[in-house]
């Protein structure tokens, strides 16, 4: 899809160059690279090449994401993918809400990926339920950023379309039946207080994924971005010890 509107400042694509070592970072619906940015930085702080994609219709004008089928989300993730993996000998993907579940989807798709983490990962939006046969309306208010910390500003439409609702809901409905194939290492986080996507949610994944090596960390003191709450710190030190000890058993595991 073409996108007819300019990227607002502060929403573009960003790539750190680092080591062998790639991570790909997925934000979520509506929201755009900005809402993942601080993590990105600190894991670039590590060393780690870092590459955070745009989505398609995100982070222009909601006209443009009106246009967009979940197919072209995940394509745009695994073009990000493919990149890193010319780069890098290893590659981690790590995904905020949809983000999540898009990062899900590439773990299916790509069983080589070293390990995934999903930061309160959507499978259902109950608020939006009441949306999912309806023929409007066409766009609906975007309500604030559910985020604790106070005078946090993320990057996001006033409307959300409709039919990119109706996108959503088919992607997070397509998601829990691939769950056991998913068979990288997972970590999986959540805040214990989510007001868009149930803390269950992650719980659920935890519980269903195929994966022999899985964690679950629960965040006490952010909402549903937590990338941009007061655990973000705390994220990247349990990605970072989740990224460090994949490599370690890829390592033991090349000498036994």
């Amino acid at each position: 899809m073409k996108e007819k509107y300019p990227v607002i400042d502060g929403a573009e694509t960003f790539f750190y160059k680092g080591n062998e070592v790639g991570i790909l970072l997925s934000h979520g619906f509506v929201g755009t690279p900005q809402s993942v940015q601080f993590i990105g930085e600190q894991l670039a702080e590590y060393g780690y090449t870092v590459l955070a994609p745009r989505l398609p219709g995100h982070g222009t004008h909601y006209h443009d994401l009106e246009n967009c089928t979940y197919e072209d989300w995940f394509e745009a993730l695994e073009k990000g993918y493919k990149f890193l993996v010319q780069k890098c000998s290893t590659v981690f993907v790590i995904g905020q809400s949809m983000g999540g579940t898009l990062t899900l989807k590439l773990a299916h798709k790509y069983p080589e990926i070293q390990g995934i983490a999903t930061i309160n990962a959507a499978l259902t939006l109950p608020s939006f339920d009441y949306l999912k046969n309806s023929q409007g309306p066409q766009y609906l208010p975007e309500g604030d950023p559910d985020i604790k910390a106070k005078g946090v500003y993320e990057i996001t439409y006033e409307q959300t379309p409709l039919k990119a609702i109706h996108q959503l809901q088919a992607l997070m409905t397509s998601t829990p039946r691939i769950l056991a194939d998913i068979t990288p290492p997972i970590l999986c986080i959540k805040s214990s207080v989510d007001h868009v996507v149930p803390p269950e949610n992650t719980t659920f994944i935890y519980k269903k994924v195929g994966s022999k090596v899985k964690n679950l960390v629960t965040l006490d003191n952010s909402y549903h971005v937590a990338s941009m709450d007061n655990d973000k710190q705390k994220i990247v030190e349990h990605v970072y010890s989740f990224v460090q000890q994949q490599l370690t058993e890829k390592l033991v595991a090349s000498y036994s």
